[in-house]
């Protein structure tokens, strides 16, 4: 067991996929029971994510989901990863997370990305407005988000004197929701550095820039802006089984998954014998990889060697495990085995 002061924090990111054969309101009855389970399993914080017009991740809404989903757990942290601020203004986001830490104080954490979560046909029918060509005013609604959630406009502004609703209770230590920058990109480390915010790197997602991105943003992390030392955490795919092979077989989903979205297909995930048949048919798949793996998969023994290795080289001391089964008693029994592998204490 490795030194409990230094032992490496472990949290999820769900985005509520929807098995075939299912109804994408099993999905979200999922997220819940997941999110359950890790709570009673010690796991740090509990992510959902924002997709749109898929047929493959239920969770249009998280703040929606996070509001049940905080209700059902009583320890861990429960927040967004994220929520996708070019398609909002920030007063609102100030609101929905002022009220989901009104009714779970200290427990939620506000991630917001600038990717659209959908494609371009989806971004379009989610804009604010369509009456002027699309702009990336992205870092002005994050010092208008920032400036809602602290209360710290300029002099004179004119939003200085609207408040973000539910008021904080006025009393020494209060933090309200911590905001995470999230991303996939050299830019988005940037961003982080600029705002003085922790930062989440999604490495499933895209794994080519994440040692460049979480070294840059240590290097180049400016202390007082809002934290006094650099927080960074990466966001890695992980399946955990009792034996090599049926982790490799659990995995043949997500495998199918992501040559799926290469090719523009979002179709729920499919069962591991129907993904190893399409996988054959399809022949040799060609995914961009990094200097990590994307998906971490084998015996749980296995999977704390490649975790505790990469926040190792990377310098961090949280990983944010995101698991994609088709089977949702085997997607809660992967982390059942994590958790125990690790020695988490609920």
């Amino acid at each position: 067991m490795a030194n409990e002061k230094r032992q490496l924090r472990l949290s999820v990111l769900d985005q509520s996929p929807v098995p075939a054969g299912f109804e994408p309101a099993v999905a979200l009855q999922n997220s819940i029971s997941l999110a359950r389970r890790v709570d009673e399993l010690g796991f740090t914080r509990f992510w959902m994510s924002e997709h749109h017009a898929m047929d493959t991740l239920a969770c249009t809404a998280p703040e929606i989901v996070l509001a049940r989903i905080g209700a059902e757990t009583k320890r861990i942290r429960v927040g967004s990863g994220g929520i996708m601020l070019p398609h909002y203004t920030p007063l609102k986001v100030a609101e929905v997370f002022r009220t989901l830490y009104a009714l779970y104080p200290d427990r939620v954490d506000l991630g917001i990305g600038r990717a659209p979560g959908g494609g371009p046909t989806e971004m379009l029918a989610l804009r604010r407005s369509r009456k002027a060509p699309m702009e990336d005013d992205f870092p002005d609604q994050v010092n208008e988000l920032l400036a809602f959630l602290e209360d710290e406009f300029p002099a004179g502004h004119p939003f200085g004197r609207v408040k973000a609703m539910p008021a904080p209770a006025l009393h020494e230590g209060y933090r309200g929701p911590a905001v995470w920058m999230l991303g996939s990109s050299m830019w988005s480390s940037a961003a982080a550095v600029e705002f003085g915010l922790p930062y989440a790197f999604a490495h499933f997602f895209s794994p080519v820039k994440t040692r460049d991105a979480i070294e840059a943003y240590t290097r180049a992390f400016r202390p007082g802006i809002r934290l006094a030392h650099p927080e960074a955490t990466v966001a890695v795919g992980a399946i955990c089984a009792e034996t090599e092979e049926e982790a490799e077989y659990l995995t043949s989903s997500v495998k199918l998954l992501q040559a799926r979205i290469r090719l523009g297909d979002r179709r729920p995930i499919s069962a591991p014998e129907d993904a190893l048949r399409e996988l054959k048919a399809m022949g040799p798949v060609v995914m961009e990889e990094g200097e990590f793996p994307r998906y971490f998969a084998g015996t749980p023994a296995k999977v704390r060697e490649q975790l505790e290795h990469m926040a190792g080289e990377l310098g961090i001391g949280e990983m944010i495990v995101n698991t994609i089964v088709w089977d949702h008693a085997k997607r809660l029994k992967s982390y059942e085995l994590l958790a125990g592998e690790f020695g988490l204490k609920g």
